[in-house]
C-alpha cells in the first residue's frame, strides 16, 4: 500500500498497545511506527517490556488495548464477542446432537446396531469439525464470525502471511532436521503445491520444490552457511544457529523482520559479522528490520532510531546519539543518581 502524499511508508503502525497479565501491566499504552527501510531497535532495562512488545507484533499476545497495522492494514486488535461464539457454534452442532440422542435410542432396541454406530461417528466428525474450526480459523470461518460482531486478532501464521517474519531470543530450530530442511521449512508460506499435487508429484509441485530448494540454498551462501545444507541443524556452532535461525525467517520473504537479542552469546568477531549481516539484508534484500537487543555497541553501530521502553511505557525515542544522552534512559539503566550526575 502506498502511503499518502509526504506521509511516511510505514511497514508497521502500533497505536496505544497494552497488555496485561491479570493485575500486571506488562506494557502501557505504547505508540510505534516504522518506516520501511528503517533499521529500528527498542531496548530497555530487564523488565522494561520489550519481549511482550515483541509478542503482541508477531501475535503471539493479543493485546488489551489498542491495534497494530501492517502495511496499513490493521491485523491485530483486542477480541471482541468471544462469549458469543460458543453459541453461535451451537448451530451447526445441532443436527449432531440429533444424531447423538438417535443413538440414545439405539440403546434402548429402537433401531439397529449399524445405524446406531453410523450415528455416533457423524456426531463425533461434527463436534471434530467445529473443534478444529475454533483452532485452524480458516480465512472464510473469520468473516463468517465478524458479521456477528465476534473478532480475532491476527495469530502469527497470519503476521508471516502479512509479510513478518521474527528469530527468537533461545534460538528454535527443528532439532532433527539438516540445515537445508530448516530453510525449506520457513518457505513453506509461499508453496503452493495442494494436497493431490504432492502426493502424485506433478511437474508443478518438482518444478516448485526445486525453485524453493534453489533460493533456500542461495539464503544458506546469504547468511556464510554454504555448505552445510546436509549438516544436522544442532551440529553446528552457536553462531551459526542463529544464522541459521535468520535465514529461516527469511525464507518467509517478509517484509518486516524481527530480530530478538540476535547478538546474545556471541563473541566480539560474531558479533561484528551479525552486524554487517543485519545491515545487508536491510541494503540487498530491502528487509525492514526491528530488533531488541542488549548488546549496546550493536544497538547504537547500526540503528536509524531507538525506543526505549521502562516498566512498559515509552520513555524515549530518537537516534542513537540522542537516545545515549537522554536523562529518562540513563536514569532507567544507571539510577536517578547517574542520571542527575550526568
Amino acid at each position: 500500500m502506498s502511503a499518502a502524499k509526504g506521509a511516511p511508508d510505514l511497514v508497521l503502525k502500533a497505536t496505544a498497545i497494552t497488555r496485561r497479565f491479570g493485575g500486571l501491566v506488562a506494557v502501557n499504552k505504547v505508540d510505534f511506527e516504522i518506516p520501511r527501510g528503517m533499521i529500528a531497535a527498542i531496548i530497555g532495562p530487564n523488565g522494561a517490556g520489550k519481549t511482550t512488545f515483541f509478542n503482541v507484533v508477531a501475535g503471539i499476545y493479543a493485546p488489551t488495548e489498542g491495534h497494530i497495522e501492517i502495511n496499513g492494514k490493521r491485523l491485530i486488535s483486542p477480541p471482541t464477542g468471544a462469549s458469543r461464539e460458543p453459541a453461535l457454534l451451537l448451530v451447526p452442532l445441532i443436527p449432531f446432537i440429533g444424531l447423538a440422542l438417535y443413538f440414545l435410542l439405539v440403546v434402548g432396541g429402537l433401531a439397529g446396531f449399524y445405524e446406531g454406530v453410523l450415528s455416533v461417528v457423524l456426531a463425533l466428525l461434527g463436534f471434530v469439525s467445529v473443534l478444529l474450526l475454533t483452532i485452524v480459523r480458516p480465512l472464510w470461518y473469520v468473516r463468517f464470525i465478524k458479521r456477528f460482531g465476534i473478532t480475532r486478532p491476527a495469530r502469527p501464521n497470519d503476521m508471516v502471511e502479512a509479510g513478518l517474519a521474527r528469530t527468537f531470543q533461545n534460538i528454535r530450530l527443528y532439532k532433527s532436521m539438516t540445515v537445508l530442511e530448516n530453510i525449506l521449512v520457513g518457505a513453506h508460506v509461499h508453496l503452493r503445491s495442494g494436497f493431490l499435487g504432492t502426493i502424485f508429484q506433478t511437474r508443478r509441485t518438482r518444478d516448485e520444490e526445486a525453485s524453493v530448494e534453489r533460493e533456500s540454498r542461495e539464503l544458506l551462501a546469504f547468511v556464510g552457511l554454504a555448505g552445510t545444507e546436509n549438516e544436522i541443524a544442532t551440529s553446528l556452532p552457536y553462531g551459526k544457529q542463529r544464522l541459521l535461525e535468520i535465514a529461516r525467517a527469511l525464507a518467509g520473504k517478509p517484509q518486516l523482520l524481527l530480530l530478538d537479542e540476535p547478538a546474545a552469546g556471541m563473541n566480539p568477531k560474531e558479533t561484528a559479522e551479525m552486524t554487517a549481516l543485519i545491515r545487508r539484508i536491510r541494503d540487498e534484500k530491502n528487509i525492514t528490520i526491528l530488533l531488541i537487543e542488549h548488546d549496546m555497541r550493536v544497538v547504537m553501530g547500526i540503528s536509524d532510531r531507538i525506543t526505549v521502553l521502562d516498566h512498559g511505557e515509552k520513555i524515549a525515542e530518537g537516534q542513537p546519539a540522542e537516545i545515549r544522552s537522554n536523562p529518562k534512559v540513563i536514569e532507567a539503566y544507571l539510577g536517578r543518581g547517574a542520571a542527575s550526575g550526568h
